[in-house]
């Protein structure tokens, strides 16, 4: 979940992505409820090298898919195995570069999410802030990451079109944009074997906290309470995702409220092929 860190100074009742808490789960509808699983090892994504990232060329292909669309008809459900990745605590706004380590990671892609900070678009617009604290001007998440995705300073976004030109760097021509695409057409694209990052709220629903602020001649209108997670399953009643925030793997969302929080955010999605 995106939310100024300013903001939340100003505004106690805020909450930081970064500070979305385990409780908030324990509390949490049934509709929203984590699958059981074996324990699994935590992955180990800190790289200080950050060498020039290598592509494996044994890629994983999963079985019985085709990237060819109109062939292969829908699963009635799937649950693909992503390595569930943390954002934490190096990346405290960096939700929609872990969610694409771990879709990365699982199309055999060796990087981590240190390397894709470094590698993905920034708008370098400086925040500017009235005398109370209100947004002026600052950056445009449609031409890069906004503010600081480490939190040191305020950070905010990234979307669709950034993250779209960083798969294409590290699976070159493969990128896909699902941004806009009827929800079916991403379940999908999962159904063939893809992950897909796409981006909702923290909460998943309805986002109810906007901000607005100038960049050049247009005026960036947004909710604060932004998150990107990774898809990973579905079923006839649930979606399944992998969070980088509070940690969970395959958490299980009632498919129609996670539907309304993705249209809310202008259902972008980004995958490859």
């Amino acid at each position: 979940m995106k939310k100024l860190y300013f903001l939340a100074l100003l505004l106690p009742g805020l909450i930081g992505c970064s500070e979305y808490e385990e409780k908030s789960f324990k509390n949490a509808p049934e509709t929203i409820s984590p699958v059981k699983l074996s324990d699994q090892k935590k992955v180990a994504d800190r790289d200080d090298s950050l060498p020039l990232p290598a592509v494996n060329n044994a890629n994983r292909m999963p079985a019985k898919t085709s990237v060819s669309s109109g062939q292969q008809p829908m699963k009635n459900h799937q649950m693909l195995n992503v390595v569930q990745i943390n954002q934490n605590p190096e990346l405290k706004y960096g939700c929609e570069i872990t969610s694409t380590a771990m879709m990365l990671s699982y199309a055999g892609v060796k990087t981590n999410k240190m390397q894709l900070f470094y590698s993905v678009k920034k708008d370098p617009d400086p925040l500017i802030k009235s005398r109370n604290g209100d947004i002026i001007r600052w950056g445009d998440p449609d031409v890069g990451f906004v503010g600081d995705m480490t939190g040191r300073r305020a950070g905010y976004a990234v979307f669709d079109k950034p993250m779209v030109d960083l798969v294409n760097r590290y699976l070159p021509g493969r990128a896909v944009n699902l941004t806009n695409r009827p929800f079916d057409e991403v379940l999908l694209h999962v159904s063939k074997g893809y992950p897909v990052v796409v981006w909702t709220t923290g909460d998943f629903r309805l986002p109810d906290r906007w901000e607005s602020w100038s960049h050049g001649r247009q005026t960036i209108r947004t909710p604060l309470d932004l998150h990107a997670v990774v898809l990973v399953g579905y079923d006839r009643h649930f979606v399944y995702i992998n969070d980088p925030l509070s940690g969970r793997k395959q958490l299980r969302i009632e498919k129609n409220r996670f539907i309304a929080s993705w249209k809310a955010l202008k259902s972008r999605a980004v995958s490859y092929h």
